[in-house]
């Protein structure tokens, strides 16, 4: 880890630090907006950190700014910052401005479909877009256009996913755009970018999950000893831990090569899968570990594992992607399969 690294890390800390006690998650999930905590972010540059300096970012290498977004996962930041980032690199991809302030996506579940007529209006229904009721704009996609409607009263269901973060029914019915763009491919690179942003804040929330539980284990007494002591859950933590690295490397190298211009399908597609398999596992061991004190609402774990719950199931499950990457490497042929597993 270089220098800079270290010092976006050392920021998100500080911000955490000041802004992101309990009492604030608690708060933003009866419904109260982060004010302070978005704040600070955007002080910092955060929220525009996925963008090229021409479009107003702050220079950051994309990897880095995953690293950013990781680390507000590891704290578990109740804001939109997954879904800013990625709706600014779509509204960057095609020459358009990126609105100021909390942005959105849409469509964010796989079977739904928006109709983007002539570059004027949006038709369709989007469900459960993430913080759709809180962001003044949601970015919205076609096959291959974006555009960006501002959004006043759309909202038609409010819902909250396991870790209380709102989730949002948008109907459009010829639905002026404040903002029209082609962008070829834009709904595959919408649900690509968006299983890779969700993937990386679920090996945030990892880490921060694996350094709880092994806390704990050291700490709680049972029979005398820490239970960490106990050979059956030296065995739970070491597979954790395995468990953990996995997601973290494979998040890492799929940032890395969507940075270098790499195949974005690809890599969202394995660090989906395996971040989401980790999450599993993961998750369950936790709350092993923990017994029952980490089921209670007082305690912390709950605010990571629910969202590592969440998470998994959006922006595509790992069996979906395990589906669609299988079909893609047959298609292209034995021949290519190798040479594509090691590039």
């Amino acid at each position: 880890m270089n220098g800079l690294q270290q010092d976006l890390l050392n920021t998100v800390d500080r911000i955490s630090g000041a802004h992101c006690e309990r009492p604030l998650r608690e708060s933003a999930e009866a419904g109260t907006w982060p004010a302070a905590l978005w704040q600070a972010l955007d002080e910092v540059g955060l929220t525009k950190a996925a963008l090229p300096e021409a479009a107003g970012g702050s220079g950051l290498e994309f990897g880095d700014a995953m690293l950013a977004l990781r680390r507000s996962a590891y704290h578990a930041f109740p804001v939109p910052l997954a879904e800013t980032m990625m709706a600014g690199r779509l509204l960057a991809a095609a020459g358009l401005a990126v609105p100021e302030g909390a942005l959105t996506i849409a469509p964010v579940m796989q079977s739904d479909a928006l109709d983007i007529k002539s570059g004027k209006t949006v038709s369709g229904e989007a469900r459960r877009v993430p913080w759709g009721n809180q962001c003044a704009h949601v970015v919205v996609a076609g096959e291959n256009e974006i555009g960006v409607v501002v959004l006043k009263s759309h909202s038609s269901k409010t819902e909250k996913n396991l870790a209380g973060e709102p989730r949002v029914t948008l109907k459009f019915a010829s639905q002026p755009l404040a903002a029209f763009a082609p962008l070829a491919g834009a709904r595959a690179r919408l649900d690509a970018e968006g299983a890779l942003a969700r993937s990386v804040q679920m090996a945030g929330a990892l880490e921060r999950a694996l350094a709880y539980a092994l806390q704990y284990a050291g700490e709680r007494v049972q029979f005398g000893r820490p239970i960490g002591k106990f050979q059956a859950i030296q065995q739970l933590l070491a597979q954790f831990a395995e468990q953990v690295a996995a997601a973290t490397v494979a998040v890492t190298a799929s940032a890395d090569a969507i940075a270098r211009g790499g195949d974005v399908f690809f890599a969202a597609a394995v660090a989906k899968i395996r971040a989401g398999e980790a999450a599993g596992r993961s998750a369950e061991i936790a709350h092993q570990v923990h017994g029952a004190i980490g089921f209670t609402h007082e305690h912390r774990l709950h605010h990571l594992t629910r969202r590592l719950w969440s998470w998994r199931d959006e922006f595509g499950v790992e069996s979906e992607w395990s589906i669609a990457l299988g079909r893609q490497v047959a298609a292209q042929g034995a021949e290519a399969f190798w040479p594509r597993l090691t590039a």
